[in-house]
Formats: C-alpha cells, structure tokens, sequence
C-alpha cells in the first residue's frame, strides 16, 4: 500500500474500525448483479480570510467528512451519501445498489483496464496549519499597501486568502483502491480606483495546489498591479465598437473562451447523449490545422490537476483535437462503458455527496509556431482581449457570449486605446475553423478557474496562446 494510500485509510477508516480490505468485501457482497460500484470517502478542510479597508472583515473555518456510494446498472446510476463513515452506514446506503438492480436496464457493458497506481503528486503539508494566521493577515495587509502605493487614486482594496486540503479515498467493487490529498492556495484582489467623477473595479489573482509559500514577493507584486493596472485602464478606456471584426485572444486566462466554448462539448456525457455540437464527430476536421487541445490533470501545482480522479483513475494528458482532427473525448467510468472507450481520469465530483461525471481538469490549446507581434501585425483593425469577467455557452449548439473586463484596439497592425464594455459573442465549433494563426507564447492562466456543471463546481485550470480568430462578433457601446 502507497503512503498516499496508507494516510487517507488512516484518517477516513481507522476511526471506524474500517479498512481498505474491510470496505472491498463489503463492496463484493452488494456487487452482484451490478455493472459497477464504488464508494468515495472524503475529509475536507476549508478556511478564509477577507480584509476591506484595511481591516480584517470575515473569516471562516469549516470541517467535513463523508462517504458516497455510486451503483451502476446499465444506464441507471443510483447514489447515496452520508455524514457518518462507518460500516453500518456502507451497509445503509448500500440499499442505493439494490435499486440500481431492480430498476436498471440491461445494456452490456465492457470491462474497465485496472488502472495503474498513481502517485501523488502535490505535497501532502497542510496549508492551512502549516502558515500561522497571522501570517495570512500579514499577507493581506501587504496586499493592501501594495495597491495603495501602486496609484494614489486607489480608495478601496479587498483581499482575501482562501486554502483547502482534501483527502479522498475510492475504492471500488473491481478491488481496486486509491487515494489523494489535495491542498490548494488562492489569493484574490479586487481595487477600486477612483477619477474625474468615475470608479472602477479591478480584480486579479492566483493561486495553485501549493502551500502559502507560493506567494513569494514577485507573485504578490504581480497579482496586485495587474489588479491596480486594471482599474486604471478601465477608467481610462473608451466605448468598445462593435461589429464582426478580427480578434486576437490573449495568452493565459483567455483560454477561459477555449474550456466554455469547445471543452464542454467534448466531455462524454453530452456526447453520448448527443446533447454536444462535436457528437459523433470522431475523425473529422473539426478546427484549423495547427489546433491542437489538450486536456491534462497531470501538471504538477496547477489548480485543475489530481494524481488521480474521483474514481480513482490516474490522470493523464488526454489530446482531444490534433492538429484539427478530433481525436477523443473527456470521460468518466461510466460513460466509459456505455461508449466502449477507456476512462481518461476525468471523473470528478465537488464532494461525496455528488456524483461524478466527466469534467475538464486543465484544458488548453498548446503553443504554435507565430511570435505574439506578428499575430497582432497581421491585423488592420480588430480588437485584442486578454482579460475576461464571464460568460456562458448553451452546450447543445456552442453559442457563446463572454465580457471582456479591459480590451485593446488593433489600428494598422498595432495596439491602440484601451475599450472597455466589449463582448465576444460567438459559437464554439464555428470559430474553432477559423483560428488562422497560434502564437509561441503558450502561458497557462494564474490559478482561478471554477467550472459549474449540473450544479457542482469544481476548481480548473485554462491556457493557449496568443492566437488570431479572423471573424468575431464583437458587442460594444459603439458602432
């Protein structure tokens, strides 16, 4: 047994006279008759610090344990979940495993690959005990003068720190048994800027699987003036125009376009079911050539990664589309069988008391072969968008809509004056054609990505380079 293994079965289990062994053979007896069955057990620590005015407003702390239990049966899933680890609650919840049986249908499905074991791969320190509080308020107050000093104008700062550590434990009917422990760290600042009768609000941040000690002096200072530069542009900035236009999307967190736009689409559920614009499109030419995306949990730190998912599959780096051609999609074990495909280690779920299903984990468009300056170069007057505030996709079709927090206007090959209120408005399959350049400067974005999906959030990472899409909807205030 890993020591990764051997920690979360003495946390989870060994309060409740459980053990790996135990769990398997209870497992075994409810088992029969079924495609598949599972139980993840989860202890959660979360905490919180907020300061505003330079003062220390919230805070928060909070503690969870439980346990879930997933049954298959054809394309009926049964789930149950419970605040108390012990052996008559698997017994209890087990009863989910009986109704999967009576009212499940009676497709065949294939076996799953025992999956190799996988290592951990972030530290196993807690952050939240391994920094003493008030060196997390320190941090805040650093925040706070940063800003402050950064421009004269500034009249507000909100800082907050938030930090978790998890330990889970999946083991399965199939015998096999995994675990993970998953601390993560994150700083967010919002600055309010205020001139010539206006305020305007910049927001920045970063963060990772890390312990607070990843906010060195350089990261701070980073993160706050990109926050302070923000504010000061927006209140700067002109109308954005509007019209279809030449957009060049930024390196980094522009990738946010590429996860809502197309990641969605190829998760497996909505492919299955024929829900998603890319189903059955396996083997077509889907985007330009030169576009490649990748979804990938294995990167060491980033805050979409996870030695392994939520059912216990290591994660790997999953090519979704090859140089145009779309190669595969994200999966989970259970749309995994139905589909006759491998599970990808893309089963995640925001806690025990959900079900997993397949979701993203760090979905990016690796780098290409343009320097960033040609790709804005090749543009007569179109519109350069880096930052984004939001937006949403309908699934079904690919339609997008996204806010730019603070964009620039591209005159004769160069950038030009900063636009605020512009949107992208567009569609996912559409634009994926008409990427014409990728950019060299491949950067994944800071560490602030949550992702929702049928009512759970799950931490993920974005990234791409500069690239250039030759025709976009562009919303702005002017014509």
């Amino acid at each position: 047994m890993n020591d990764t293994l051997s920690q979360a079965e003495t946390l989870l289990l060994a309060p409740a006279d459980l053990t790996v062994e135990k769990v398997r053979q209870q497992l075994a007896m409810e088992a029969h008759g079924l495609d598949w069955l599972d139980v993840y057990v989860q202890h959660s620590i979360r905490e919180g610090w907020q300061l505003e005015d330079g003062k220390v407003k919230t805070g928060h702390y909070n503690e969870d344990r439980g346990i879930g239990l997933r049954a298959l049966h054809g394309e009926t899933t049964a789930c149950a979940s419970s605040d108390i680890i012990a052996r008559a609650t698997i017994a209890d919840i087990s009863r989910v495993a009986r109704v999967a049986k009576a009212h499940g249908g009676t497709l065949v499905m294939g076996e799953v690959e025992q999956p190799t074991a996988a290592p951990p791969r972030f530290a196993v320190t807690n952050p939240i005990v391994m920094t003493a509080d008030a060196d997390k308020i320190s941090l805040l107050k650093k925040v706070d003068a940063l800003a402050r000093a950064a421009d004269p104008r500034v009249e507000n700062v909100i800082a907050s720190v938030a930090a978790a550590h998890d330990t889970v434990l999946v083991v399965r009917a199939d015998g096999v048994a995994a675990a993970d422990i998953r601390p993560m760290v994150r700083l967010s600042v919002q600055v309010i800027i205020a001139g010539g009768g206006k305020r305007e609000i910049g927001s920045s941040g970063g963060g990772g699987r890390h312990n607070f000690e990843y906010f060195s002096e350089s990261v701070v200072h980073h993160i706050v003036l990109h926050a302070v530069q923000q504010a000061a542009q927006k209140l700067e900035a002109e109308p954005a125009p509007a019209g279809v236009m030449p957009v060049v999307l930024g390196p980094g967190w522009a990738g946010v376009i590429l996860h809502e736009a197309v990641g969605h689409g190829l998760e497996g559920d909505f492919n299955r079911k024929e829900q998603s614009a890319f189903s059955g499109r396996i083997g077509e030419r889907v985007a330009a050539p030169g576009v490649t995306v990748v979804d990938a949990g294995d990167i060491d730190g980033r805050r979409g990664s996870l030695s392994c998912d939520d059912e216990g599959t290591p994660t790997q780096a999953t090519t979704l589309i090859e140089d145009g051609i779309l190669c595969r999609y994200m999966q989970d074990i259970a749309n995994a069988r139905l589909m006759k495909a491998a599970p990808t280690g893309n089963g995640r779920r925001e806690s025990y008391a959900h079900p997993p299903m397949p979701r993203m984990t760090n979905t990016f468009m690796p780098a290409g072969k343009h320097a960033p300056e040609e790709i804005i170069a090749s543009v007569d007057r179109g519109l350069y968008a880096a930052d984004f505030n939001g937006g949403e996709v309908d699934i079904t079709n690919g339609n997008f809509v996204f806010g730019c927090s603070t964009a620039q206007l591209i005159e004769n090959g160069k950038l030009g004056a900063t636009v605020k209120g512009a949107t992208i408005i567009g569609n996912g399959p559409a634009i994926m054609p008409h990427i014409s350049m990728v950019g060299s400067d491949f950067a994944l974005d800071p560490g602030i990505g949550n992702c929702g999906k049928n009512g759970q959030w799950v931490p993920v990472g974005v990234g791409q380079p500069t690239i250039r899409v030759d025709a976009l909807n562009v919303g702005g205030e002017r014509s």
